[in-house]
């Protein structure tokens, strides 16, 4: 895991002081409780720490006991758990979104290896996009030495992506497809794959392909990957309009992304499972969620949440906590916590003391709220012996209709891209309104049931609904957003099949 056991020694040792995890919220640190959060015996604080970052991608405890963290604006910047108080370490050499840095690791031992690992995408002076594995030496607050271990082009979306130490002695680099529908299953791309690389970027021995980087493949687009301390290795992986997924990893092994999506459950899967042996994902998500960091609790601090996967979202807006059995093979219970009140949760870390931190991503180029004068924010969620607000509880995930069928589905599948009232996304995703399509019956069921893959952001087909649901769908954006009262029938949506 990004703590993984030899970073969590280092960092016990180096420890700074910070106070015994049994004091109240106001005796261990100075930022006032937002929410409070009650699980079984256990009560919980939820405080800001830090804000007004830009689109914090990765958060990384480090072995100085401050929180690391890549601002996608190539920020790479420091701040302190206990006061907030932040330090710019260094600026990458990067433009604006497309480009941007993400995933992030720093060595929990300074005194052998005193590296920074970061991956950013950048346009370089032959104007082509590359995804850029680079190694920095820390030294005192600032980088030195740039070492580009691995690069390889890159597209405008679908980039990934995640970084983790393996066994102290490689580095895994969980990365997207780049919106290449081939890419996946071709091992000689790095796009849709778990690599792994030495320390210096060479291909370690004991990967499973002669002379390739390639440790597990068949992956669309990972978000989140963690380490545990018994060398289990766990992604979080978005899926198309479907099947967003948690995997646990094995080498070698095929996860079966663009033909499979989810379990095997039609004939096409399984004959595919069958031939390639792929893997089928601990847990998948119809409707999406937009899983994002993941890291693994292992600490006796939350004993409720010990041996679990603790999951940021996006499209969720909210932190997921897994339950994990003694193997580690299977989620035996999930719950849902923070839904819907700080926006959207790129990543989590978790300190020593079992402290857990998580950010938000609420100015990125795909908002799904107004961003509050405050973001992009650290939070901290923290023991504490009372409660000082309401408390919360642990979100009930059963299917909640308030609205009509229609809305819901609309907000289930849509609102992602299309935002509300189908406003859509500036030069990215178009407006509902008064669209030429929605106006013309055949091509807006054709768009629905076949998709469209022109451009560099692609709509997936929704051909997984039922006609009844396609019918709410239509029906809603027709009616509620461009006020058509020329009825779509389930007939002609048969028909269009």
């Amino acid at each position: 895991m990004k703590t993984h056991l030899l970073w969590r020694v280092f960092a016990l040792i180096l420890s700074s002081g910070i106070c015994a995890c049994n004091g109240s919220q106001k005796e261990r640190f100075s930022q006032p409780v937002e929410e409070n959060i009650q699980l079984d015996s256990t009560i919980l604080a939820v405080s800001i720490v830090a804000d007004s970052l830009v689109v914090p991608w990765e958060l990384v405890w480090g072995p100085d006991n401050w929180i690391w963290v890549s601002e996608e604006r190539g920020h790479i910047t420091k701040i302190n758990p206990r006061t907030g108080d932040k330090k710019i370490v260094f600026r990458l050499p990067i433009g604006n979104r497309p480009e941007g840095a993400q995933a992030m690791l720093v060595h929990p031992d300074q005194k052998n290896f005193p590296y920074l690992y970061v991956h950013y995408k950048k346009i370089k002076e032959d104007s082509v996009r590359y995804n850029i594995l680079e190694r920095y030496t820390i030294e005192g607050d600032t980088l030195i030495n740039p070492k580009v271990l691995l690069e390889f082009k890159a597209g405008r979306s679908h980039s990934g992506s995640r970084l983790a130490f393996y066994q102290n002695n490689s580095i895994l680099w969980a990365t997207g497809d780049q919106a290449k529908y081939d890419a996946p299953q071709d091992l000689a791309s790095p796009d849709g794959k778990v690599l792994r690389l030495d320390l210096n970027g060479n291909i370690p021995t004991g990967n499973p392909f002669p002379n390739s980087y390639v440790y597990a493949y068949g992956f669309r687009n990972m978000q989140g990957m963690v380490v545990t301390p018994k060398d289990r290795i766990y992604t979080s992986e978005h899926g198309d309009a479907t099947e967003d997924e948690i995997n646990l990893i094995q080498i070698g092994r095929n996860y079966g992304f663009p033909i499979i999506e989810g379990k095997a459950d039609n004939e096409i899967e399984i004959a595919f499972k069958n031939k390639h042996a792929t893997v089928e994902p601990l847990i998948s998500w119809t409707p999406t969620i937009a899983p994002a960091g993941m890291d693994y609790y292992d600490s006796d601090n939350i004993p409720e949440w010990k041996n679990s996967l603790l999951l940021t979202m996006l499209k969720g807006q909210g932190l997921r906590v897994l339950k994990l059995n003694d193997k580690g093979d299977t989620i035996v219970k999930e719950e849902m916590y923070l839904e819907k009140i700080f926006g959207r949760i790129r990543d989590i870390c978790v300190s020593p003391e079992g402290d857990i931190y998580i950010c938000t991503t609420n100015h990125d180029w795909n908002p799904m709220t107004s961003p509050s004068k405050r973001d992009d924010r650290i939070l901290r969620i923290s023991k504490v012996k009372k409660a000082v607000k309401n408390p919360l509880q642990a979100n009930d995930l059963s299917q909640n209709v308030g609205a009509t069928a229609g809305e819901v589905l609309y907000q289930q599948f849509c609102f992602s891209c299309h935002k509300g009232k189908g406003v859509g996304l500036k030069n990215i995703y178009p407006s509902l309104k008064n669209s030429q399509v929605i106006l013309d019956k055949k091509r807006f069921l054709n768009l629905l049931l076949n998709g469209s893959k022109k451009g560099e952001y692609t709509m997936p087909n929704f051909r997984f609904l039922t006609d009844q649901q396609i019918l709410e769908i239509v029906t809603y954006v027709r009616s509620s957003i461009n006020n058509i009262n020329d009825e779509i029938t389930i007939q002609e949506i048969a028909k269009s099949r």
